[in-house]
């Protein structure tokens, strides 16, 4: 079962870390890790490589060095 984007900011936003897909819109992603940054929350996104270079930079900075891009395609 998936999770909503709700969910996933509610879990991060509790401490817990996690591995997502990059094929979740940037918006998204920057919402999720901007909530696990206030935790300290790692998470990992898979597949990064098919995100521009300008996404994964906002991506980054709402995660505040809690974020982790896998780039081996």
């Amino acid at each position: 079962m998936s999770k909503s984007t709700t969910d996933l900011v509610r879990i991060a936003a509790a401490g817990g870390g996690m591995t997502l897909s990059a094929s979740k819109s940037t918006t998204d992603l920057v919402r999720i890790c901007a909530a696990a940054s206030s935790k300290g929350a790692s998470i990992t996104i898979i597949n990064a490589d098919s995100k521009s270079t300008t996404d994964l930079v906002r991506i980054a900075a709402a995660g505040q060095g809690c974020v982790t891009f896998d780039l081996s395609a």
